[in-house]
């Protein structure tokens, strides 16, 4: 979940367009289309691929996490 977030953050400025002439009570930085979904969807992939990567690398012992005692 971790991951997912930290993606999402990075990919919301994605693609981001302002208004030449905004609308009356909205923000002057707020875009014309955000496009959520489509970012959400991109983050799901990208953050599958980390977590991937992540799962790889403990699973393989190339990073030690597995504290043993003997």
């Amino acid at each position: 979940m971790i991951i997912w977030w930290v993606v999402f953050f990075a990919v919301l400025p994605w693609g981001v367009r302002i208004p030449e002439n905004h609308e009356p009570g909205h923000a002057t930085s707020a875009p014309e289309r955000p496009l959520l979904w489509r970012k959400a969807a991109i983050t799901s992939l990208i953050a599958a691929l980390f977590w991937l990567g992540a799962y790889y690398l403990i699973q393989s012992d190339l990073i030690p996490v597995r504290v043993t005692t003997g």
